[in-house]
């Protein structure tokens, strides 16, 4: 039999399927999944917020606010899914570990793959983000400065919004960010195009360049980056991470690893939701210590 040729690095298709094949890394994604959901069908139920605000009147796409009290600072939550999946609904599992700490959180929506592209879709995160400066008064939340977080394609997202050269198309300024936290992230889309997920993406490889955060780090960006991947995930989901944070950081950047050794792709995330866990203490010393 033949041996098939690699198409990324040392990868042959096969393997660099199951590299970025985040659902099978795990014994079962729908048991991860019933986890996302009942734990935040219990913050829904409990916890009041405001309910759909419309971010984008383009898109039409929405976020929740829970606000931890008048004038506190605000995390904006992005979430995964391989930009085809969940939403603001399933990952309302995050709000307790930072509103504990008296940190509002924003969990947004965004239109999903493959009925709008990835640049939409990072357009639809930085409106987002635009919004929340802009309305922060009328809001009663202290949005001067904002601090995000995602995981996975939520982590390319935040990573998107690091990036440099986008703020004067949303009437922003660029010290916007304040902390940064990427869980999982995917920086560099160029292995994708190689994979099934660029089945419902459908990667335009001209421009793969232009979406990919990895070529896109700022020098001297005034946000502080936290990054954390799972011991558990696979070893491009570590690499991914790594060569993303060391970039930050040789670009002259403030940024710094969150050891999550035992965690796997899909738990990482619901570990922001306890306020005593290390992802919920460490991004709380970080935004309220810059406040």
């Amino acid at each position: 039999m033949a041996e098939i040729p690699p198409v990324w690095r040392r990868y042959d298709p096969i393997e660099l399927d199951r590299q970025y094949d985040a659902r099978a890394s795990v014994p079962s994604f729908e048991a991860e999944y019933a986890h996302y959901v009942a734990a935040s069908n219990a913050v829904l139920a409990a916890v009041p917020r405001r309910a759909d605000l419309v971010y984008d009147p383009a898109s039409g796409e929405r976020l929740d606010l829970w606000v931890a009290g008048p004038g506190t600072p605000v995390f904006l939550w992005i979430h995964g899914g391989y930009w085809r999946a969940l939403s603001k609904h399933d990952n309302a599992f995050v709000v307790p570990g930072l509103l504990a700490h008296g940190i509002s959180v924003a969990v947004m929506d965004y239109s999903l793959a493959p009925a709008v592209g990835i640049e939409e879709i990072v357009r639809q995160t930085r409106a987002a983000a635009a919004w929340l400066h802009h309305q922060g008064a009328d809001l009663d939340v202290d949005t001067a400065h904002l601090h995000i977080g995602g995981s996975s394609a939520g982590g390319h997202l935040v990573a998107m919004l690091l990036a440099a050269g986008w703020h004067d198309d949303f009437g922003i300024p660029e010290d916007l960010i304040g902390t940064a936290l990427g869980l999982s992230g995917l920086y560099d889309l160029a292995p994708l195009v190689h994979t099934k997920v660029d089945g419902w993406m459908r990667f335009d490889r001209d421009r793969i360049a232009a979406v990919s955060p990895i070529g896109q780090v700022p020098r001297g960006s005034s946000a502080r980056f936290l990054a954390a991947v799972g011991g558990r995930e696979t070893d491009e989901f570590r690499r991914q991470t790594r060569d993303y944070l060391a970039r930050w950081r040789d670009a002259g950047n403030a940024g710094a690893e969150i050891a999550m050794d035992e965690a796997n792709h899909f738990d990482i995330a619901l570990a922001l939701g306890d306020p005593h866990g290390v992802l919920a203490r460490t991004v709380a010393a970080s935004i309220l210590g810059a406040e």
